[in-house]
């Protein structure tokens, strides 16, 4: 194995890379959290392909990131960028279970037929009133004043409503001005604030006892299942890449935490 470098992505290097920004303030606020490598295969860390017929040939590039710090597991950033078929952030903090943290999750998504945007604050134990009330009670006010400007991305299946919190903001936007000016104008400052509470969160997080830890651990592994199984990445880096490949991606570095 071979450790992931808190510069093992210059997000700079994606060249036409939508979602830049977005990663470069994450990582620039981490800083204060004093992270560390998070171990990354070196197969996963860069990756180039070409393929598609004669007449519509693409490259795919999928970049890594990864980071821990004292109350975060696991920090992770999978990028992609595919020319006109796809530009994609996905990023994942994943606390570590001797705190009482929600995860944080950011996708942000080009496809040829417009953006998917997803920012949450995702629950190990949703029905547990201990570790969602005090989160919902603060992210609430940011997420109804960032959905009145976006438009609703529509329903999600019943068996993911366990993993996601009532703040989870969910839109489509069009390609061209209007969805840009929207993700400067609205999903930008939304991503930024739903960032910066993740973080206070997590400065202010005290460890629990030995039995929570369990309880969270639990639900972790719940939620790490779910979303293992059901990424819907999972045919578009299949395409690029190959089924192996992104088999071992999701696994080994997306949802590792068994």
């Amino acid at each position: 194995m071979s450790a992931a470098r808190s510069s093992s992505i210059d997000p700079i290097q994606l060249s036409g890379w939508r979602w830049a920004s977005f990663l470069k303030e994450a990582i620039s606020r981490l800083q204060a959290q004093a992270p560390e490598p998070y171990p990354i295969e070196s197969t996963f860390l860069d990756k180039t392909d070409r393929g598609g017929s004669a007449s519509r040939p693409f490259e795919a590039t999928t970049q890594t990131w990864g980071c821990s710090t004292t109350k975060l597991r696991q920090v992770r950033a999978a990028c992609v960028e595919a020319g006109n078929a796809a530009s994609v952030l996905n990023l994942v903090m994943n606390p570590r279970t001797s705190y009482d943290l929600p995860f944080f999750g950011a996708d942000l998504v080009t496809l040829p037929n417009g953006h998917l945007i997803a920012l949450d604050l995702q629950p190990a134990l949703k029905t547990d009133a201990a570790h969602t009330q005090a989160v919902w009670a603060r992210l609430t006010p940011i997420f109804e004043r960032w959905r009145a400007q976006l438009p609703g991305g529509g329903p999600i299946p019943e068996e993911a409503e366990p993993f996601f919190s009532p703040c989870f903001l969910w839109t489509r936007l069009p390609l061209g001005d209007e969805g840009d000016a929207l993700i400067r104008d609205a999903v930008f400052p939304a991503y930024i604030e739903y960032l910066e509470l993740y973080l206070d969160l997590v400065r202010e997080a005290e460890p629990v006892a030995e039995e929570r830890s369990q309880q969270l651990l639990d639900g972790q592994r719940r939620y790490t299942a779910y979303r293992a199984e059901k990424d819907p990445a999972r045919g578009m880096l299949g395409r690029f890449h190959g089924s192996d490949w992104t088999e071992r991606l999701i696994h080994d570095v997306l949802f590792d935490l068994d």
